[in-house]
């Protein structure tokens, strides 16, 4: 196995962050056999007894939760340590929240799909396949292996992946999901499957399809990935997330005379002139965190009653709101947005129909 001690990445020493002064890398592994911070190197004839070692980086079964783990000490058994990476991909191209225009020149050509895929062990990437109709049928990719295998035959790095499709075939589509095929014909579950510690997820990577009509009116279809990179806001996994709130939270409640069916997520842009307007009974908007919520269908259903809304309408009232509300609460309020407050006086760029899609659109829900 090709294991380095690193000291310097892309020619300059190693960040905190990356481990400095010196990491251990070992290709094919999890990054949690990968030490940062290394200051002295013990060989001994029995694996580490430390902590994190038992206690991370294990993929137990799905109906061990963490007092059964203790119990029955599955955190001792080897069988279900982390070592080697399992086969991945990811879907790079169409980015999150990007748009595609839908017009009689763009239906009449293709758009590529693209993305990357690895696996560990030094395995190599055989096989990528891409589906638009949830798996019934998959369409073979284009393979680029830029690295070459070691001498032994391993490969360490990504290979990158594209496959062309019709427009046409992308209108009609819910989803674009990708799965990947190793040497030893590993591949990818559909669905997530759960465990303690929720490592090693490999199901289907898949990137929403939605309608959508652009600032200019035109309609488009908007990409949507599952979450964003590191802790940015976003994605269609965290959207379901807050339905579920939402439908938890109405079910706990009975509210369900005045709980929109579907959410609406209009990207529609107020300023607070306009928001000062509606302070009335029949009219109650209010601002949470940048967004403008109208919540005038909710006024006679609210617990508190409908003063405690109609005393901060027309209102930023973002403090009060977080101050002595529950997270069902934040999520059920998701059901009202109705736009965004401008907060600056910037205007739609000449690319914002294309690349802007969070101040430029509003979903077309079915």
């Amino acid at each position: 196995m090709d294991v380095m001690l690193a000291y310097m990445q892309n020619g300059e020493p190693l960040l905190p962050d990356h481990g400095f002064p010196v990491r251990v890398i070992v290709p094919g592994c999890t990054a949690g056999r990968m030490v940062k911070w290394l200051r002295r190197i013990f060989v001994t004839t029995v694996e580490s007894d430390n902590y994190y070692h038992y206690r991370d980086n294990r993929v137990l079964p799905p109906h061990v939760d963490a007092e059964l783990a203790d119990v029955e000490g599955w955190w001792y058994k080897p069988e279900h340590v982390i070592n080697e990476m399992n086969i991945n991909s990811v879907i790079t191209t169409p980015g999150h929240d990007e748009i595609l225009p839908v017009n009689a020149n763009t239906t009449q050509g293709a758009y590529t799909i693209k993305g990357y895929a690895y696996s560990g062990g030094g395995k190599k990437v055989t096989r990528v396949e891409v589906t638009l109709d949830g798996g019934e049928t998959w369409l073979q990719c284009e393979l680029n292996h830029p690295e070459k295998p070691n001498k032994y035959g391993r490969h360490w790095c990504w290979c990158f992946w594209s496959v062309e499709v019709e427009v046409l075939d992308l209108v009609g589509a819910k989803e674009i999901a990708v799965r990947a095929w190793d040497r030893s014909l590993n591949t990818q579950p559909e669905k997530l499957i759960w465990n303690l510690m929720g490592m090693i997820n490999n199901c289907w990577f898949k990137v929403k399809v939605n309608v959508c009509q652009t600032h200019s009116g035109d309609i488009g279809l908007l990409f949507e990935h599952p979450v964003q990179p590191g802790n940015q806001p976003g994605g269609w996994m965290a959207r379901q997330k807050s339905l579920d709130a939402v439908a938890e939270a109405t079910a706990a409640t009975g509210l369900n005379r005045s709980t929109p069916k579907t959410i609406v997520r209009s990207t529609k842009q107020f300023t607070m002139a306009e928001v000062r307007e509606y302070a009335l009974p029949d009219s109650a908007w209010i601002v949470v965190h940048g967004h403008v919520y109208d919540c005038t269908a909710y006024l006679k259903d609210h617990p508190g009653g409908a003063d405690s809304i109609l005393i901060n309408a027309g209102t930023d009232c973002t403090e009060e709101f977080d101050a002595i509300h529950s997270d069902k609460a934040k999520a059920l309020l998701d059901a009202y947005r109705i736009g965004k407050l401008i907060t600056t006086g910037k205007g739609y760029g000449s690319d914002a129909s294309i690349h802007c899609a969070s101040s430029s659109l509003s979903r077309l829900d079915p």
